[in-house]
């Protein structure tokens, strides 16, 4: 076993590491960028060593800085963790000519199965059944577009050189083919240096489900059994389950044989993962599966496959990269019980999940579950961190696992009902509307679901109540000393000497000016009176009854019956300015990069039209006119902006 090994990652991957590599014994050097110098991960590891600018390019994908730090530090090998370096064979060679260990696949492997035209030609080969479409060379238009019509429409326009989404699109119909072409090429450079393409057949009821394997340098793999990934946006997997529901022991078998003789083909070591896509528009059929591709590394969902074999997949890592064979073989390898992860990412689900940004000025996970049932958050954050534009907004990964999959599944929805976080915008209203969709809960899932329910998954949370407003307006007193503050005078519980001090709180929410009294009374307690409610007589602390409100700078949140409402902190004595939209002007979502520029100034546009495309976190958005007019002024293609900055402005 090793005694020290490098991670050439952040966030929650590297915690996740540093974790297993304590239960061993193996110390651990973490690596990190301007923006994360005080990041978790840092915190955890026994050394640290600083490699870049906050840009991945500048520090997270300089494999040659990387590199000197494992040297310079005494690290006998580096795992890569997942995204980044991770799949790169180059960096691979880098770290073996430099005489250190890479933990995970030969460069060969990595190389095999990297390109996905290629990995489908030689999973054909292998006997391995792959989705019908063109894998070829020839990337000229004319050609992709003839392919299309020989396949059918529908079509999926898909990257060769990565995932995640980045660089796919469904097509319709001919006429849409060439924009599509267009963007998913951008996205695809941008992503990852490579703007070739594919097009596969559209399947209309695709299931995602894929299967773990493990393999070392003797020859031998195993499957850890299939993970269910149906559940995405945007390509994007939202909430991962293992065993995939409805899963028949004829299919299980043909399609963990199939991932097990993929990995065979390839001399795979180490950890990774087939991907099949599955036609389950009439159930699950051994005969309608078809291989997609390889990641050849850690997967984000493999907390779930450990929470159902009861393996610790980065151990495997650790000890097969040492040059031990496989603890276990396939015989001994079982499958218990049920787990879903939920990933919980700082986004905003009604502007098309946005990636947003903010400090997490409250932070507050479950820290117990119900009975028979398994609880595990994965996160690389802590209260106070700042969720950067410049990486992944994962919050945090949330694991439940039960007996079985309805329990399970209340244990998800009850783990992140009772999640609160303050000071950033995230999915989990939306992912605890998924957890609680009949369709989903009934296992009726395949990678549109989102798509079709996204409307009423996404919908606002109900106005807050009474108590709600109530609690928030106590708090903004500073009368609960949420606000941190020792001096008396400046709380509720002042002196007063002929009558109860009293004050007049105003709050913002959604936009409206909601008020109210807050009096003190004789037994230290309050009376708060909302306009037009009842009044209600509260404690001075910060959980009342259940509820929680956390303060931070400009607003109060408060957590009442799994929802969350944010409150702007109003000065009564002040009108504040209203920020938004105004008609003369659009403003830019979230910080990012201008793209593609579709008009100019002098043109007349429509409501709806694309105006121009804004790159972030390597995704493309696409702006369109909020209303008909004419541009007066217009961002320039690649000017980089910050969330709120001018991107167009109309003639008066």
């Amino acid at each position: 076993m090793f005694s020290k090994i490098l991670i050439a990652n952040r966030g929650e991957i590297a915690c996740r590491v540093i974790r297993t590599a304590r239960k061993l014994g193996v110390k651990t050097v973490a690596v990190y960028s301007d923006a994360d110098a005080r990041s978790l991960h840092v915190a955890m590891a026994d050394e640290a060593v600083h490699i870049g600018a906050a840009p991945v390019a500048e520090s997270y994908l300089r494999g040659d800085v990387i590199i000197a730090a494992a040297k310079a530090t005494g690290a006998q090998a580096i795992h890569p963790g997942y995204g980044f370096l991770s799949e790169n064979p180059d960096f691979v060679d880098q770290v073996t000519a430099a005489e250190l260990v890479f933990i995970g696949p030969s460069a060969a492997s990595i190389r095999a199965m990297g390109l996905k035209d290629a990995a489908k030609r030689l999973m054909e080969k292998a006997g391995v059944p792959v989705v019908p479409g063109y894998h070829g060379e020839a990337q000229e238009i004319v050609v992709l577009a003839s392919k299309a019509r020989e396949i059918g429409y529908p079509v999926l326009i898909k990257a060769r050189a990565g995932g995640g989404g980045k660089g796919m699109r469904r097509v319709d119909h001919p006429d849409d083919f060439a924009d599509a072409l267009s963007g998913a090429r951008r996205e695809a450079k941008a992503a990852f240096g490579d703007d070739r393409v594919l097009v596969e057949k559209y399947v209309d009821k695709p299931r995602h489900i894929e299967v773990q394997v493990f393999g070392d340098n003797f020859g031998n793999a195993v499957h850890l059994f299939e993970r269910d990934c149906s559940a995405q946006r945007r390509h994007q997997k939202v909430i991962e389950e293992a065993p995939a529901p409805g899963m028949t022991p004829e299919l299980r078998a043909a399609m963990t044989e199939a991932a097990v003789k993929a990995a065979k083909t390839i001399q795979y070591s180490g950890a990774g993962t087939i991907e099949f896509i599955v036609d389950a528009s009439d159930g699950l059929k051994a005969d309608r599966f078809w291989f997609m591709e390889m990641n050849t590394r850690l997967q984000v969902e493999h907390p779930v496959t450990e929470m159902v074999t009861g393996v610790d997949l980065v151990e495997w890592q650790l000890r097969v990269a040492s040059g031990e064979e496989l603890p276990m073989a396939q015989e001994e390898i079982s499958l218990t019980g049920h787990a879903f992860e939920a990933r919980l990412y700082a986004e905003d689900p009604a502007k098309g999940f946005l990636p947003a940004i903010g400090t997490l000025h409250h932070l507050r996970f479950p820290a117990e579950t119900a009975p028979q049932t398994a609880l595990r958050v994965e996160t690389g954050v802590r209260e106070g961190d700042a969720i950067s534009p410049y990486y992944d907004p994962m919050i945090a990964k949330i694991v439940a696992h039960g007996p079985d999959r309805s329990t399970a599944l209340d244990a998800l929805a009850d783990a992140i009902s009772r999640t609160e976080v303050a000071g950033s915008i995230t999915n989990a209203a939306f992912l605890g509307a998924l957890a609680r969709d009949p369709d989903f809960a009934a296992g009726d899932v395949d990678t549109g679901l989102i798509g079709r329910k996204q409307e009423a998954l996404t919908v606002a949370t109900a106005a807050p109540t009474s108590r709600a407003v109530a609690l928030v307006a106590l708090a903004a007193t500073g009368a609960d000393g949420l606000d941190g503050s020792t001096d008396p005078w400046s709380h509720l519980t002042g002196y007063a000497h002929f009558n109860p001090m009293a004050r007049r709180v105003a709050l913002a929410y959604a936009g409206t000016t909601i008020a109210a009294h807050v009096t003190a009374r004789a037994d230290g307690r309050f009376e708060v009176r909302p306009d037009g409610a009842d009044a209600f007589v509260l404690s001075p602390q910060t959980a009342d009854g259940g509820s929680t409100v956390a303060l931070w700078p400009g607003h109060a949140t408060v957590f009442e019956n799994g929802k969350s409402f944010d409150f702007a902190l109003s000065d009564p004595f002040a009108r504040a300015a209203e920020i938004g939209e105004s008609g003369s002007s659009m403003r830019a979502p979230m910080p990012g990069l201008v793209k593609l520029v579709r008009a100019g100034k002098g043109d007349a546009v429509t409501k709806g039209q694309p105006l121009l495309v804004l790159e972030a976190m390597k995704m493309e958005h696409t702006i369109t006119a909020t209303h008909d007019g004419v541009i007066h002024e217009i961002a320039t293609e690649g000017s980089q902006v910050t969330d709120g900055t001018v991107l167009v402005r109309f003639e008066e």
